[in-house]
């Protein structure tokens, strides 16, 4: 006999998931925010970074344009991008880049369901972290700033900075040098060792003759009173 609260019961779990999957839904857009990326960035060394960009508009507009603030980089180099087109902004004196910003063709863009990727090479700085200032703009005219440093408690600001841990020792660091010199140092001692094969040898053979002069000179003393004896 199938009981009348069979349904009822099973159909709690689902509901359970839709208002939950709702949920996340609906806080999603809130905690989604422009996200920077490197495989092992080190100090000093080229590094691929890649910008995770969301489209966060509440009335539907496209993102059609990003930039990205560069800590006067000594290189970087834009990924081509598919229905985009990418500027480097020089600073000729120095001789470093100062920013890099990607725009949208026309009817090209991201839209609030959507994300995209947007890589550069770029030479890191020799420094424990690295910030990347973003700003996002839509094709409403609306601009956001994506430069806000972290609270001093430690918690996320509204609008964050796109931020990199780098980790490792610096690119070019003298601790390489001193490896590559103990090889050298190791083969220079070894000369020195390597006779002590052929002095072994030597006193070896020295031992074996003189142990043979000796069983001659015995044999020689025997004959010798042998002789005398017969005469």
């Amino acid at each position: 006999m199938k009981s009348p609260y069979g349904a009822r019961w099973r159909a709690l779990p689902a509901a359970a998931a839709a208002t939950l999957a709702t949920g996340l839904l609906t806080a999603a857009p809130a905690s989604a925010h422009v996200h920077a990326d490197a495989d092992n960035p080190t100090p000093g060394s080229t590094s691929l970074v890649t910008f995770q960009v969301p489209g966060e508009s509440d009335t539907g507009a496209l993102t059609t344009q990003l930039s990205v603030a560069l800590p006067n980089v000594a290189s970087a180099r834009a990924e081509v991008m598919p229905g985009w087109t990418s500027r480097l902004d020089r600073d000729t004196a120095a001789g470093t880049v100062r920013s890099v910003t990607w725009t949208a063709a026309p009817g090209v863009g991201i839209s609030p369901d959507q994300f995209a990727l947007f890589r550069i090479s770029v030479k890191l700085p020799t420094t424990p972290t690295v910030s990347f200032p973003a700003t996002q703009t839509y094709s409403d005219g609306k601009v956001v700033h994506w430069d806000q440093a972290p609270l001093p408690g430690g918690g996320e600001p509204e609008y964050p900075a796109p931020e990199l841990k780098l980790s490792g020792a610096p690119a070019g660091d003298d601790h390489d040098e001193d490896h590559g010199a103990a090889p050298s140092a190791t083969a220079s001692s070894q000369p020195a060792a390597a006779p002590a094969p052929a002095a072994a040898s030597a006193d070896n053979t020295a031992r074996w003759l003189a142990g043979g002069a000796l069983t001659v000179a015995a044999v020689a003393v025997v004959a010798a009173l042998a002789a005398r004896r017969r005469s």
